[in-house]
């Protein structure tokens, strides 16, 4: 995630999430890019490194590996190869022993459009109640229930994290504490404002900015993804560079739909 300049209003920086690659890539590459980050970033801002495996050995390994390198926080991705068999008891088990044996905390990452496994609520229920497990990212975008998981967790010490940016304010309305946006590597300040106007009740002038925000965040996750995000970072003055294949570039076609999403709410 390079995208982020240590001047944005971030309180941190998520390595190797959806938008890092992080399946295209070794397991060295993996440890490598949280380290290089770790060296380059403010000392004040916290590093959460995505860990997730498809085995339980090989997240522990990877999870270990993460914070000896210099993550803060691990976020383990569902193991999703054989989602079939992937039942609360095997979530449970696997993300227990994953926590029991990580030297930092643990947030559970959920993101069924990738995995095509959504965290049963009744099993984040469960896993909030470990004392090394400490949030959860949702990207699914169902607020109901987004909702539901802070309401069920209240008397944890569990933070629920909005995944998109695109229903961020339906988020925070509910009682969410955060999120972690792949728009915020393109308009991470303004994300950071959508955030501010929330916590202070600036809900009109909130819901004007999330509006602004819905189309140029579809277009970087859901409709072009990684090679859209990559393409609008470099329209925005960051680095997006190419993405590993089988990833492609954008055609010329797709790059100016993807410009129209900005230019239309005013961001380019």
């Amino acid at each position: 995630m390079p995208g982020i300049r240590a001047r944005s209003p971030v309180r941190g920086f998520v390595i190797q999430g959806s938008n890092g690659e992080f399946p295209f890539l070794t397991s060295s590459e993996r440890l490598e890019v949280v380290s290089r980050v770790r060296q380059a970033m403010p000392k004040d801002k916290l590093l959460v490194a995505g860990s997730g495996c498809e085995s339980t050995q090989a997240t522990v390994e990877m999870t270990v590996s993460m914070a000896q390198v210099g993550a803060d926080v691990a976020m383990v991705l569902t193991p999703c190869y054989y989602r079939g068999r992937m039942s609360s008891a095997a979530l449970i088990h696997h993300y227990t022993k994953v926590a029991d044996l990580s030297p930092i905390p643990v947030v559970l990452y959920n993101v069924p459009a990738n995995t095509g496994l959504d965290l049963p609520v009744d099993t984040v229920v469960t896993l909030s109640q470990h004392p090394n497990i400490i949030g959860i990212k949702d990207s699914g975008g169902d607020v109901t229930r987004i909702g539901l998981m802070i309401h069920k967790t209240r008397r944890q010490d569990f933070q629920v994290l909005a995944g998109s940016a695109g229903f961020l304010l339906a988020s925070y309305a509910v009682g969410a504490v955060g999120g972690v946006c792949a728009l915020a590597n393109v308009l991470g300040a303004q994300v950071c404002q959508l955030e501010r106007l929330c916590l202070t009740g600036q809900w009109e002038d909130a819901q004007k900015l999330q509006l602004r925000l819905i189309e140029p965040n579809t277009a970087v996750t859901r409709r072009f993804g990684i090679p859209g995000l990559k393409k609008a970072m470099d329209w925005l003055g960051y680095y997006g560079g190419p993405c590993r294949a089988p990833l492609q570039e954008l055609s010329p076609e797709e790059e100016e739909e993807l410009r129209l999403h900005f230019t239309n709410n005013g961001w380019l």
